[in-house]
């Protein structure tokens, strides 16, 4: 999963990607302090990983990981070049969903670019900058489509959908809300990796004391504009997270309880991506290695064995499959195997979250 975190600058971004990457990227007071994407890999928080590193005594635990893009402060007018420009808008076609942090704190030590703090107005700056960006591609797509071949129906069908884009842009519309009736049109626009058709996560970045606070008037206005418009929220106070970047685990346990709450913010950003996506883990364990590998929900057993090794897909033959759950609860992929616990599993089988898998596989 690759995440990319965008906002106006001063909104936190740069502060929250310090904190969950335990890194020191320049974050001032100040717009355009991020004057590169900052990239990084975060673990994802897993720990069924341990109960599986314990039972088998294993020698190595590797967790799924999370791939985070912190892309500089966009402003109106980047997508036509003011402030850095829209060299940052190339890095965001790249990402699988958009982390977009909205101010919704009020602090005067704190500049703001339009010297007030209005989410939904900073969303909507955010947004046009990018369906402008998006613009630009499909009307270049669509001048070379209908030099494609005027008689070829893929050059024709592509044509209809870029002009349904080029609509749906030219109204302010993001891509991602055009609902199509075919799968082949769906595709087309899903090649095109337009930004605004990527899936989009709000954080609402608040103080300290209102992270636990349901009723922040900025925060409401920003879920009511996400349920809208299909789209996901957590909120998030970037502070905090630097904060409990240097606790020990019982350290950071005891901070969050203290401010109510149960996760961190790393926790929640990467389970809301997670749900965003439609993302799962299965793992693989054994003395050796315990690993949780990232799929899509839905994906058969082969595929799923492709995501460690292509041969793995290939000469796929089954699955010795248990659910954690119960591995957990008996302590011994033995007993397990004598409760009728583990499953044999072929082709058709959809892979569960949790399922813990050894493939069987022939090249």
């Amino acid at each position: 999963m690759k995440l990319g975190i965008v906002g106006l600058p001063n909104v936190g971004k740069s502060t929250l990607f310090n904190a969950i990457m335990q890194s020191e990227v320049e974050a001032s007071n100040y717009p355009f302090c991020t004057i590169s994407p900052n990239m990084g890999v975060v673990p994802v928080p897993d720990p069924r990983l341990q109960v599986l590193g314990d039972m088998y005594e294993t020698k190595s635990i590797v967790p799924a990981v999370v791939e985070m893009v912190d892309i500089a402060g966009l402003v109106k007018g980047a997508s036509q070049g003011e402030g850095l420009g829209n060299q940052f808008l190339s890095h965001i076609r790249e990402v699988d969903a958009i982390v977009h942090m909205v101010r919704c704190f009020e602090d005067e030590n704190i500049t703001h670019v339009h010297e007030s703090v209005d989410p939904l107005r900073d969303i909507e700056v955010i947004n046009l900058e990018l369906i402008i960006a998006d613009l630009d591609v499909v009307e270049r797509r669509l001048a070379k489509a209908g030099k494609g071949g005027k008689n070829d129906s893929i050059y024709k069908r592509e044509a209809e959908v870029l002009k349904v884009l080029q609509a749906t842009l030219k109204e302010g519309t993001c891509a991602r809300h055009i609902e199509w009736d075919m799968p082949e049109d769906a595709q087309h626009a899903e090649s095109l990796n337009l930004i605004t058709g990527k899936p989009v996560l709000y954080a609402a970045n608040v103080k300290e004391e209102e992270v636990a606070d349901t009723n922040n008037p900025l925060v409401l206005k920003v879920e009511a504009h996400a349920k809208e418009e299909g789209s996901k929220v957590f909120v998030i106070c970037a502070k905090i997270e630097q904060e409990i970047v240097a606790l020990s685990a019982e350290e950071k346990e005891m901070f969050l309880e203290e401010l109510g709450l149960e996760q961190g913010g790393l926790d929640r950003l990467i389970a809301a991506g997670y749900e965003l996506l439609g993302l799962i883990s299965f793992l693989t364990a054994g003395p050796k290695e315990v690993r949780a590998w990232t799929i899509r929900q839905g994906l058969k057993a082969p595929q799923a064995a492709g995501k460690i090794h292509s041969d793995m897909e290939r000469g796929f033959i089954r699955a010795e499959v248990v659910a954690f759950d119960d591995l957990d609860r008996l302590k011994s992929y033995n007993k397990a195997k004598e409760s009728g616990l583990v499953r044999i599993e072929g082709k058709e089988y959809l892979v569960k979250d949790g399922d813990v898998m050894l493939i069987r596989f022939n090249v």
